[in-house]
């Protein structure tokens, strides 16, 4: 997903995955997830914190908007807390910048 710095609001060029995930869960109607936001250290934590719960809740209101049911997702902003990568490089902040989608329940129908 791409955001501009410091602000939580989609950019374009996001919505091709998210046009993806949107397709993967309609036709996965038995799939709960959580989107969970994450940012580098760079800043205030309690600030990254927010911005991160902020933008997992723009994807959550991106694919409910286009027909995926609210009450399948949950979203939660990490802040820095769960680096995928280190901090000391401007690529491991980038790569810390991120959302990710976890299945969290799989229901037969």
């Amino acid at each position: 997903m791409f955001f501009e710095y410091n602000k939580y609001a989609l950019k374009d060029k996001s919505k091709v995955e998210l046009d993806n995930l949107v397709k993967f869960l309609k036709e996965n109607p038995e799939i709960s997830g959580e989107i969970s936001g994450h940012t580098d250290n760079i800043g205030d934590k309690a600030r990254n914190r927010e911005l991160s719960q902020q933008r997992a809740n723009s994807v959550r209101d991106y694919l409910v908007s286009h027909g995926v049911d609210a009450s399948r997702l949950v979203y939660k902003g990490y802040g820095d807390s769960k680096p995928a990568a280190t901090n000391d490089t401007e690529e491991g902040r980038a790569k810390n910048r991120r959302i990710e989608f976890k299945i969290l329940k799989l229901s037969k129908k």
